[in-house]
């Protein structure tokens, strides 16, 4: 049994754990970087440590320091939350190492998902339709070149050990692709310690679709139907929902019983979700497996009424899974709007003091926010995620609306402009939208 468990994250999804941790009866650990120490997630764990400066190298993905705490504090598991250490398997090996629980998958399937072109290859090999490119590492810029000739403009330059939009370039012509291919790598390697770059071709008008998967050590795969991620600016996520308003009951069928199949083949264990891009005539295409929590799962915990944190924790701890994919049904809509402390103009980010905020008590918002609250430039700026249930889809667009409307964050500047207007504009409330929407939304605009 897990009785104390170590958070190694911070922000709204270290306050998400700690919530359900308490529920289960299970003490908690925080770590703080020395930016952070009156954070929320500091105030409400049991214990809480220092672990470092506010660079995230200097704390969240210092692994020693944390592993030092996790030793020191006797904890039995740790959870990595999402970003930092989440994808990294020699963390995960560390704490096994040391006899600690990891909260996700095993270290090899870290490592063989973690690198998107090893993964392209073990989705092939399990019989998933992958988006056109190339399955081995590019050396050089000429080779790219000669690469995106055979498989044709436009394309996506990618990093093999990208995540979170990073690493990731829309390339329309070969010039372009010699002017972004070192900078992209440099970017990669920087972030992901991997300078491995790949290509793959671009499929327009894509739909992004993602199937959140649950699997334990027995074999026991299950999904958890989809969400629909195409709102993004800069390949990051800005509003998602379940069930998606685009896939036919049909495709979605055929793309669960798909993801299904493909977790099995290689074994997946602890919870994960399998991302696909689906074109306009809804044929879809493998993109990558996230093997983690997603920061857009509440939306799935709504329409299935699962706590994923405590599955993952249930599974961790041996259990086999404790629901069978045929007595789960998707039950109403909802939707989830993600509040990032940037400008909704220029998506700069906005870092500055939180001198008020008032937000509503009527519906789930996953934050850490609180008044005198100073948002750094050190860390991601989302701030939080609200987050709408109803029984239709119209009902939960407008009740997020309406929360949107009554969020006051004054002393830094937010995207609820952005999330207000996208909420009432004709094609999102049609559901017709695809991931180039806000792009070219914003080209409309101007």
């Amino acid at each position: 049994m897990i009785n104390k468990l170590l958070i190694a994250n911070r922000g709204e999804i270290a306050v998400r754990i700690i919530k359900t941790c308490k529920k289960m009866g299970i003490q908690t650990v925080a770590v703080y970087s020395t930016a952070e120490e009156d954070a929320m997630h500091v105030q409400l764990a049991d214990e809480a440590y220092c672990i470092g400066g506010p660079r995230v190298q200097e704390s969240y993905v210092n692994a020693e320091k944390i592993l030092e705490v996790a030793r020191n504090a006797s904890v039995d598991a740790i959870h990595p939350g999402y970003g930092f250490l989440s994808e990294n398997a020699h963390f995960a090996s560390q704490c096994i190492e040391a006899g600690i629980i990891f909260i996700g998958p095993s270290a090899s399937h870290l490592q063989s998902m973690g690198n998107k072109i090893e993964a392209r290859k073990m989705m092939k090999e399990a019989g998933l339709p992958v988006v056109p490119g190339c399955d081995e590492a590019i050396a050089d810029v000429d080779k790219a070149v000669a690469l995106a000739k055979e498989i044709g403009y436009p394309v996506m330059l990618k990093a093999a050990g990208g995540g979170g939009g990073i690493g990731m370039q829309l390339i329309q012509n070969e010039q372009e692709l010699e002017t972004a291919f070192v900078s992209t790598q440099k970017k990669a390697q920087m972030f992901f310690n991997n300078s491995e770059m790949y290509i793959e071709k671009l499929i327009t008008n894509a739909h992004h679709i993602e199937i959140q998967l649950l699997g334990d050590k027995y074999g026991n795969i299950i999904h958890l139907f989809e969400r629909d991620c195409s709102l993004q600016r800069r390949n990051q996520k800005v509003i998602e929902e379940t069930l998606s308003p685009f896939i036919s009951d049909e495709t979605r069928t055929k793309m669960g019983k798909c993801a299904v199949a493909a977790a099995s083949y290689i074994g997946y264990e602890n919870a994960g979700t399998m991302e696909f891009l689906v074109d306009e005539n809804q044929h879809f295409y493998f993109l990558e497996m996230n093997t983690r929590l997603q920061v857009e799962h509440p939306v799935t915990e709504c329409i299935t009424g699962l706590d994923l944190v405590e599955q993952q924790i249930y599974i961790a701890q041996g259990n086999g899974l404790s629901v069978k994919q045929t007595s789960i049904l998707p039950n109403g809509h909802a939707i989830e709007a993600r509040i990032y402390a940037e400008d909704p103009t220029t998506f700069y980010p906005s870092p500055g003091t939180i001198t008020h905020v008032a937000l509503p008590s009527n519906i789930r918002i996953d934050h850490y926010i609180q008044p005198n609250m100073k948002v750094t430039p050190f860390y991601d700026p989302m701030l939080a995620k609200v987050i709408a249930y109803a029984e239709t889809r119209e009902e939960a667009i407008s009740h997020l609306h309406t929360a949107l409307m009554q969020c006051d964050i004054q002393g830094i500047k937010t995207n609820i402009p952005l999330l207000l207007e996208l909420l009432t504009d004709r094609d999102v409330v049609k559901g017709v939208y695809t991931t180039d929407f806000i792009t070219k939304r914003g080209a409309a605009r101007k």
